[in-house]
């Protein structure tokens, strides 16, 4: 390896979320500031957040509720001509 080309590791970095949750990692940098985490996070938590200002996330809930199966078709098949 060629010295003095990579960056200083730290095993024990500091993070703290915008939310107050801090824990440690290990990181190329000292701290890290984030704005979620996964004690925050929709995903991990299981609350849903829809920014919908426009309604779109509404007409399309109301739409697919609507939305009844058609009955499918029985394929035609092309009857052979006898000769």
């Amino acid at each position: 390896m060629k010295a003095d080309i990579h960056p200083i590791y730290f095993p024990k970095a500091g993070v703290k979320c915008a939310c107050g949750n801090s824990f440690t990692v290990g990181s190329t940098k000292e701290f890290i500031e984030t704005e979620i985490c996964a004690q925050c996070h929709p995903f991990y938590t299981k609350k849903e957040k829809v920014i919908d200002t426009l309604g779109r996330v509404q007409r399309f809930k109301d739409r697919a509720s609507q939305k009844v199966e058609k009955p499918k078709k029985a394929k035609k098949t092309k009857e052979r001509k006898a000769k």
